[in-house]
């Protein structure tokens, strides 16, 4: 019997200001641990080149995205940059029925809005470097325009002036580093005794 089939899985949340490397973090979890879903969020902003609908976001209208809003379809959803972003309540839920352990990707809205609704999820917040290092990376990567960076870099200092609100604090400055950091909270998530008691009671009939 799997482990997994005795209880719920558990809810990560992962917050980053743009440019400080959380989507190549995230993708190497994923591929070093396995068994860690990712809920894909849906969106309203246009595909960026690569990014493919249903592996990257589900890309949505926005009247579609407002009609799944009414419906009360969300977790979360929130404005960033003026598009529209949302967790899908029902690929959550029942992901986490199934025993996997979820992995989302979100602002500080909805970090505070999924830990406010599922209370023992943990928040991970990923710090650049230095907020000179951040602006650097941001400049070396976009074709936006210096109005549109700046813009980032006080969304940035926002984000993190509410850090205090996360359960772990990480920064990026070695990228394999800060990607062992993550996978020691998720382990060490996984063997928690009220995570794991249920399966050892049933294999040592405790």
């Amino acid at each position: 019997m799997k482990e997994s089939e005795l209880q719920k899985g558990h809810l990560f949340v992962i917050t980053a200001p743009s440019g400080t490397g959380k989507s190549t973090i995230i993708e190497m979890v994923r591929g070093n641990l396995g068994e860690v879903y990712y809920s894909i969020s849906h969106t309203t902003r246009a595909p960026r080149e690569g990014e493919v609908n249903g592996v990257h976001y589900h890309f949505v209208s926005r009247q579609a995205f407002e009609k799944m809003i009414q419906a009360g379809e969300f977790i979360e959803w929130a404005v960033v940059y003026d598009q529209l972003y949302g967790t899908s309540t029902s690929a959550v839920e029942s992901a986490l029925s199934s025993g996997k352990d979820i992995l989302l990707d979100l602002d500080i809205q909805g970090a505070l809005e999924v830990k406010r609704q599922f209370s023992e999820s943990t928040l991970i917040f990923i710090f650049p470097p230095s907020l000179e290092v951040l602006k650097e990376r941001l400049q070396n990567r976009s074709m936006h325009d210096d109005t549109n960076i700046e813009l980032r870099m006080k969304r940035a200092e926002e984000e993190i002036s509410k850090c205090k609100d996360y359960d772990f604090l990480i920064v990026n400055n070695a990228l394999e580093q800060s990607v062992k950091e993550v996978e020691a909270i998720i382990i060490s998530q996984r063997a928690r005794t009220k995570r794991r008691l249920p399966f050892f009671q049933k294999i040592f009939h405790l």
